[in-house]
C-alpha cells in the first residue's frame, strides 16, 4: 500500500494529490474483502424495506409524517452506519494491526491526512447510496421532493462527517480486526432506536426524545428529515446544527487523545 503513494525524488505534493493516492489504495484493498463488500453495500439497501411493515403499523395521524418521511430519512442513516461508520472502524483497525498507518506516517503524510484518505472510499460509498435511497424511496414510496433541500444536504455532510469521527473513536477502543464488529455493535443498535431511524423524536414520549436528542447521530437525522418535511424552525435548525458541530469537537478531541496508531499488543 505504501508504494502507491511513493513520489521520484525532489518532486513536491500536495495534501490532495497525497489522500488521493491513498484513497485509490484503500478503494482496491476494500474490494477485496467480501464481508466488507456486503456490509457496505448491500446491508443498508435491503434494512429500510425489511422496518417497512413495522412503520406501516404506526398511527401517524397528527405527526405530519407519512412511511415515506419515516422510511428515507432511515434509510440514510443505516448507510451512514453501516457503509461508513462500521466499515471504517475495522478499516482503521485492521490497517493498525498490519502496520499500515505505522509506515505511512513515516513518509509525507500528516496524520488527518491518513485518516482522510482511508475514509474517502466509505464515505463516498455512503453519499452514493443515500443518494440512491432518495431517489428509490421517492420513486417506490412516493415522497414528494424536500421541501428545504439544504438542511437535508447539510444533515448528509455533518452526517458522513461524524460517522468518519466516530469511527476513528470506535477504533482507538479495539484490540482487534476481528472485535471491530462487536465494538461497533452498541453505536449501532443506539443510533437505530434513539436517532430516528425507524422512530421518529416526536412520537417519543417528550423525556425519552429529549435524551435521544443527545445521541450523536441525532442531529443530522433531524436535519434530513426536516429536510423533507420542511417543519423546522430557525431555532430548531440552530440548535441540531450546534450539537453536531459539538460532537465534531468532541469526537476530533478524542481522536487526538486515543486513537492508536501501532498495533495493540
Amino acid at each position: 500500500m505504501s508504494g502507491t503513494l511513493s513520489t521520484p525524488a525532489g518532486r513536491m505534493t500536495t495534501p490532495a494529490g497525497r489522500m488521493t493516492a491513498l484513497a485509490r489504495a484503500e478503494l482496491t484493498l476494500l474490494g477485496r474483502s467480501r464481508s466488507t463488500v456486503v456490509t457496505a453495500l448491500f446491508v443498508p439497501l435491503v434494512l429500510p424495506f425489511t422496518v417497512r411493515s413495522a412503520v406501516e403499523q404506526m398511527d401517524l395521524k397528527g405527526t405530519g409524517l407519512t412511511v415515506g418521511l419515516i422510511l428515507l430519512p432511515g434509510a440514510i442513516g443505516f448507510s451512514l452506519l453501516f457503509a461508513v461508520y462500521s466499515t471504517l472502524v475495522g478499516v482503521f483497525v485492521a490497517r493498525r494491526e498490519q502496520l499500515v498507518l505505522k509506515r505511512l506516517r513515516t513518509g509525507e503524510l500528516r496524520d488527518s491526512e491518513i485518516l482522510a484518505g482511508a475514509a474517502v472510499p466509505p464515505a463516498l460509498t455512503g453519499l452514493a447510496q443515500s443518494l440512491l435511497l432518495a431517489a428509490g424511496c421517492t420513486a417506490l414510496l412516493h415522497v414528494p421532493a424536500p421541501r428545504a433541500p439544504q438542511l437535508a444536504v447539510l444533515g448528509l455532510l455533518l452526517g458522513l462527517a461524524l460517522s468518519v469521527i466516530l469511527a476513528a473513536v470506535t477504533a482507538g477502543f479495539t484490540r482487534t480486526a476481528e472485535s471491530a464488529q462487536v465494538t461497533s455493535i452498541p453505536l449501532v443498535l443506539v443510533t437505530m432506536m434513539g436517532s430516528g431511524l425507524a422512530v421518529p423524536l416526536q412520537m417519543l414520549p417528550d423525556r425519552l426524545a429529549a435524551a435521544c436528542a443527545l445521541l450523536p447521530l441525532t442531529p443530522a437525522m433531524t436535519l434530513v428529515r426536516d429536510g423533507w418535511t420542511g417543519g423546522a424552525g430557525a431555532g430548531e435548525v440552530l440548535r441540531a446544527v450546534a450539537a453536531a458541530l459539538a460532537w465534531l469537537v468532541l469526537g476530533v478531541f478524542a481522536v487526538r487523545r486515543w486513537f492508536g496508531w501501532e498495533p495493540r499488543r
